[in-house]
């Protein structure tokens, strides 16, 4: 007998989005989440929420509620080898901004949203242990309260919204493909560093990134990546060493100048991880069925996105009895088509390498014209696909801006004061 129309397991971003948007289809959600605590939250995290979930979050309606909590609209001033790009309008049809909110607040607040959703039966402190698999397909899962007391639940449809290790996903065989991360990461957040105006800023070399992203009341997360070469003078002093690494940046910020309010974190080994996004009878979402390097900082756009995915794919067959798996097909491969240029491109850059000829061009393009730079921002903020960015026209338009402008006067255009459009 099913107990609901959807069975969630995860109650942060991904599973909490999924969960409202499934709700509000008029259909009956369980929602469960390990943890009993409604203000727990993802400590190892970028805090930054790119463009391309600008949509789903104000389809969710919370695009206030993260302003009230101090949500920084997020905007990047993007340094290259070839000078300072400021992001300006966003470029016709794409998204304006996303946010900077640090999970500390994000967490608790979409979590309290999806709790008070009606429709969603929200199970805090119950751990899943088990799925039940019925003629090859997910037909429940087996769940275990604070008590010890375990309980059946059994959907038309069950998610795996249960982070990047997935339990759910390893029970139903969806095995990780991992590509190797050739770099480290660290960062820490801090209160008194020049704000910017409240843009973020990064600096972006073929070694590795180094960024600041100011976020809610005063606090910049600075962050740094490496080759893993230089980790053991990372690790000796950590602190030290993200300070000295920013500061040596061009105008890099002056750590020491501000006052540290939490740990120096960093992810020494995360190697880029994928796994089929569906089966019949399950879906994954978020780090479940993608987890990419973290500098990037695309986990929780990519997480509200694919929600928003497997709602339009599934809802309206979950409602009128239709084949769920064949709504899963559509799901996975709307998932693949979005996502896979960007995990792949992201992959391909945390091996190490320099950057190529093609990336070069529309970095230096992109600090010569403002249209190009809107473009490089659409990228960037994952509102526009790598076959796009990369498209034979594009890197055309891009060759004949850098040989115009550099004819025109040997230098980029833009300063560093000016923005984009």
């Amino acid at each position: 007998m099913v107990t609901h129309d959807v069975v969630i397991v995860g109650g942060s971003v991904a599973g909490c989005a999924a969960a409202m948007l499934f709700a509000r289809e008029g259909l009956t959600v369980a929602l469960v989440e390990r943890s009993p605590d409604p203000d727990a939250y993802k400590r190892l995290c970028t805090h930054y929420i790119q463009a391309s979930a600008l949509p789903v979050l104000e389809r969710l309606g919370l695009t206030r509620a993260i302003e009230a909590s101090g949500g920084v609209r997020n905007r990047l001033d993007l340094h290259t080898r070839w000078g300072w790009i400021r992001e300006g309008e966003a470029a016709p049809g794409h998204p304006t901004h996303g946010y900077n909110l640090r999970r500390i607040r994000l967490d608790p607040l979409i979590r309290a949203h999806a709790a008070a959703t009606p429709g969603i039966e929200w199970l805090p402190g119950h751990a899943a242990t088990g799925l039940g698999i019925e003629d090859g397909r997910v037909a429940s899962l087996t769940v275990r309260d604070g008590q010890g007391v375990e309980r059946i639940l059994r959907g038309h449809l069950h998610v795996g919204a249960d982070g990047r290790a997935s339990p759910v996903a390893r029970w139903a065989g969806l095995t990780a493909r991992e590509t190797p991360n050739a770099r480290f990461f660290y960062y820490a957040a801090y209160r008194g560093l020049d704000p910017n105006g409240g843009r973020s800023r990064m600096w972006m070399g073929e070694e590795g990134i180094g960024y600041t992203f100011p976020n809610e009341d005063g606090i910049t997360v600075a962050a740094a990546t490496l080759p893993k070469a230089q980790l053991p003078a990372f690790k000796a002093d950590p602190e030290a060493a993200l300070a000295r690494t920013l500061a040596a940046l061009p105008e890099g910020p002056n750590l020491a100048a501000a006052e540290r309010v939490g740990p120096v974190m960093g992810f020494v080994d995360m190697p880029n991880l994928r796994r089929p996004p569906a089966r019949p009878g399950l879906a994954l979402l978020g780090d479940a069925a993608l987890s990419v390097d973290p500098v990037w900082g695309t986990g929780c756009a990519f997480a509200l996105q694919s929600a928003a995915w497997l709602v339009e794919a599934s809802a309206e067959t979950i409602l009128s009895h239709g084949s769920i798996d064949h709504a899963l097909k559509a799901y996975a491969r709307r998932h693949r088509r979005e996502l896979a240029g960007h995990a792949w491109h992201i992959a391909s850059y945390a091996r190490g390498r320099r950057w190529w000829l093609p990336e070069r061009l529309m970095l230096e393009a992109a600090a010569r014209d403002p249209a190009q730079a809107a473009r490089l921002f659409a990228y960037a903020g994952r509102s526009l696909g790598l076959t796009d960015f990369l498209s034979p026209p594009a890197l055309a338009r891009a060759a004949a801006t850098v040989l115009r402008t550099r004819f025109a006067g040997g230098r980029p255009r833009l300063d560093p004061r000016v923005e984009t459009a």
